[in-house]
């Protein structure tokens, strides 16, 4: 029977698979070790049964060499560590009355046929209690403890029993025995295969409809089964996914406005003033620039970024401000809904008023306990594994090393700008040979836009490698720093990698947006970098399209390459696990060998999900102003990656042990950081990085008198007044270009800045336009960041995080559980005291009658 989830007897389910080698037919260690490995084994195995588990040995069907010892919970275990845990179970069916939304029938087309998956049924719960069990919802004992909580269950059960005493200090736990390889592998069954039902008519083959129903491609544009998924994986895999699908639906609407901004920007690029004058042959033909380097650049003709500013036209326009504006009010709904989504479903899993119990202690902690303190709560002594000053050595260390590596991050981000500054110089010798433009590779490459996407592929290989590497040393700092509990551990470990990435990601793009061409001086007197390397400047349309050029390759690179990691790995290792097993296929194999043969899930979990997903998010909120498609590319990925990690999940991984969890952690705030630096970076993109301040105040201000010479307010001259005029004879000998056979007599060039022309008496200073445009920018910034703040504040006030409808059932739900359970414990007493109490509560009642009279 390869399905069956039995005992051989076919009565006793299968809750628990530990798999251990035979120490007798083990050649890799000593015999001692053999012995001092199969001792604790033992003992531990007779204390499980001590603890109520049984067990049922059998021998591997393809590996002679390998045991699977198979646990069984009987019912009273069950019922007495459900009430140690204090797991929540029906009392009785939900009577509340739930009324369909105005969106239900639309939403009805998207779910999941209820003919395959039914609906779960409602009921109301409270926390186990053995004393109140004729309270309970209990139609049948074998089902009433569902797999995934007998597993829970058992799992408890497994990770406190002992094995070993060592110098008063007690050594227990299955973690601890899996770290020192005296078992190979521990976890619960999958109920059936996920390529067909189960031959068990009784089995419900839960897998396999997971598979078909959720993880199959086919199911891209349906709703996930988030109710079943919680039942068979726990609320931590569930609220994971309930996550992820309300951030991808959220995501739609965040998309087609993104869509509708760059269409308008596709649609509004022809009649762009200011790219039509870079474009005109009379005007951007008769504008020759600087040279953008010292010596080896020549001057080069304006129109030979004619392609670029039509490019810019599109991402550089009223729609870009209309969309950042959203997206900051979008990411605050996001945030608040989700909220509400959170409370809906901790009262529809049972974890609205979850206590998580007292974690078990990590092995690493305990096997280092060696220090003894006092407790100053308890009044007794316990070990730790090192003092007050060795902690704080930890720490300091720790701190260290993590500055250390985001200085290295820094580090590769100046060597990524000193390749720009390099390599400027070598396409711009390559490239820009005739100022006339009329090579057609010079229509569509010029010398920054070369530069720009090299350096950004660079910049992505660069972030990928350091990624890699710093996850690495990141759990050795955290293994150094020792942390108490799991939950200290994972904390400890998401703070480091998400400010690893935070760097990693977005360094280079804030580099972009806020630093380069930024203080670059002026071709007479140009700022350098490590007194060598000549500051970078950006095209005459701003660096806008360079910000866009990296992100589009940072997001769709990491998307591409994450999405093929994730299926690739696990997919090729078990590829290979089956074709090491091909020569023994004719025999029969039982579910929990080829259980055993799927991937471990790892002790970290969804953590990776979670930090892939926030650092998209970063992206489609911190920098959407410069890539309105930003959301789009998040939405596509999104789809994929939801359909992705179910696969994974149902057909390459062995089965989680469920585990509660009331909400997404420490995610959450980090998102609601994420969310308040948005508005700030969106704005000073806008204000910085993009040319609409400028072109606002040209429009409004210096395109008609008196600074002006135009009857009426207009765009035209635009590129004219923002390029200044620099005498070709004040060059410096050092940055002075090497003369070449076409440029006749000119006697000035152009370059980019607000800047009093040669022969003012403040030549080379910065004139009143430039003033008009930083006062423009700032009073921009802050009436921005103040209307959206004001907005979200006024968002987050209206809507509640929890809604009416989740409190009324809360409500009923406490008002039940108070009637069901201390109500009878009063009937209780009544009944055995019979006439005693009668006469009591008679008394009580007489005494206290007049007063109330």
């Amino acid at each position: 029977k390869p399905d069956s989830l039995f005992f051989n007897d076919g009565q006793r389910r299968i809750d628990f698979v530990l798999v251990y080698e035979d120490e007798s037919k083990k050649m890799t260690h000593k015999r001692s070790d053999r012995k001092k490995q199969k001792r604790k084994r033992q003992v531990y195995e007779s204390n499980l049964i001590n603890n109520g588990l049984q067990l049922e040995a059998t021998r591997s069907v393809l590996d002679e060499k390998l045991i699977f010892v198979k646990v069984h919970a009987p019912w009273e275990v069950l019922c007495m560590y459900a009430e140690v845990m204090h797991i929540k179970l029906p009392l009785q069916p939900n009577d509340l009355k739930t009324r369909d939304s105005a969106f239900n029938w639309f939403s009805r087309l998207f779910r999941v046929d209820e003919n395959i998956i039914k609906p779960e049924q409602e009921f109301f719960t409270a926390p186990f209690q053995k004393e109140h069990l004729s309270d309970f919802y209990i139609q049948d004992k074998d089902t009433f403890f569902n797999p995934a909580t007998r597993s829970r269950i058992v799992h408890f059960i497994l990770s406190r029993v002992e094995y070993a005493t060592k110098n008063n200090v007690k050594k227990f736990g299955i973690n601890k025995l899996l770290d020192t390889g005296i078992y190979k592998a521990a976890f619960p069954l999958h109920d059936s295969s996920f390529r067909h039902l189960s031959t068990d008519p009784d089995c419900p083959s839960e897998r396999y409809l997971l598979y078909r129903e959720w993880a199959h491609p086919k199911n891209i544009f349906k709703l996930q089964p988030l109710d079943f998924i919680r039942k068979y994986y726990g609320e931590k895999i569930g609220i994971y996914f309930a996550w992820l699908g309300f951030y991808t639906n959220m995501l739609i609407v965040a998309a087609v406005v993104g869509v509708g901004c760059f269409l308008y920007g596709c649609l509004t690029k022809d009649n762009c003033t200011w790219s039509q004058e870079v474009c005109d042959p009379n005007i951007g033909g008769n504008i020759i620039m600087c040279p953008q380097c010292d010596k080896a650049c020549t001057y080069w003709n304006l129109t030979i970024t004619c392609e670029s500013s039509k490019k810019l036209c599109i991402f550089d326009s009223f729609g870009t401000l209309v969309f950042a504006v959203f997206m900051g009010i979008w990411v605050t709904l996001f945030l608040e809904f989700w909220k509400r989504r959170q409370a809906e479903l901790e009262y529809e899993w049972d974890t609205v008023e979850y206590l998580e119990q007292e974690e078990q202690v990590r092995p690493e902690y305990e096997a280092r306990c060696t220090h003894v303190v006092m407790n100053e709560i308890t009044q007794q002594e316990e070990h730790v594994p090192y003092t007050a000053c060795g902690k704080c050595i930890r720490m300091t260390f720790c701190t260290s090393a993590v500055f250390f590596w985001i200085l290295l991050i820094i580090a590769s981000v100046i060597g990524i700008i000193v390749y720009r500054l390099s390599v400027f110089l070598v396409f711009s010798a390559m490239l820009s040979q005739h100022i006339s433009g009329t090579e057609t590779i010079l229509k569509y490459l010029t010398p920054q836009t070369a530069t720009s996407v090299t350096a950004s592929l660079i910049s992505f290989i660069v972030i990928m490698v350091l990624n890699v590497v710093y996850e690495k040393m990141a759990i050795l700092i955290t293994d150094f720093e020792l942390p108490r509990t799991q939950t200290d551990y994972e904390n400890s470990l998401t703070t480091k990698m998400f400010l690893f990435q935070f760097v990693n990601y977005y360094s280079s793009c804030f580099y972009i947006a806020f630093f380069k061409g930024r203080f670059v001086g002026h071709p007479g007197n140009p700022v350098y970098w490590l007194g060598k390397y000549r500051n970078e400047e950006c095209d005459p349309g701003g660096c806008l399209l360079e910000l866009t050029t990296q992100l589009a390759i940072i997001v769709g690179g990491k998307a591409i390459w994450n999405n093929i990691q994730e299926v690739l790995l696990p997919w090729v290792k078990n590829l290979i696990g089956r074709y090491c097993a091909a020569t023994r296929s004719e025999k029969v194999v039982p579910r929990w060998e080829q259980d055993y043969h799927l991937q471990p899930i790892g002790k970290l979990g969804l953590f990776y999900e979670y930090l892939e997903m926030v650092i998209q998010f970063g992206f489609v909120t911190l920098f959407v102003a410069s890539f309105p498609l930003a959301p789009l590319l998040a939405l596509i990925n999104n789809m994929l990656e939801i359909r992705l990690d179910a696969w994974k999940l149902t057909t390459q991984f062995r089965r989680m042990v469920t585990q509660k969890a009331q909400d997404i952690g420490a995610w959450q705030p980090i998102m609601q950081g994420i969310a308040i630096l948005a508005v700030v970076t969106n704005a000073m993109i806008i204000a910085f990085t993009s040319d609409m301040i400028p072109r606002l105040v040209y429009y409004w201000s210096f395109s008609v008198p008196p600074y002006g010479s135009h009857s009426s307010h207009t765009m035209k001259g635009y590129i004219n007044s923002t390029l200044s005029v620099f005498n070709i004879s004040d060059f410096k000998n050092a940055s002075k270009p090497f003369s070449p056979s076409w440029f006749g007599n000119q006697t000035t060039c152009r370059y980019r800045d607000f800047r009093y022309p040669p022969g003012h008496q403040h030549q080379y200073e910065h004139n009143i336009y430039y003033w008009h445009v930083i006062a423009a920018k700032l009073a921009f910034i802050i009436v921005m960041e103040h209307v959206i703040y004001f907005v979200k504040f006024i968002i987050s006030y209206v809507i509640p995080d929890v809604s009416e409808k989740t409190k009324s059932k809360v409500k009923r739900e406490k008002y039940v559980t108070q009637k069901l359970l201390h109500e009878n414990d009063l009937k209780v007493v009544k009944k055995t005291m019979g006439k005693i109490a009668d006469k009591i509560f008679k008394g009580v009642d007489s005494a206290f009658r007049p007063k109330a009279e």
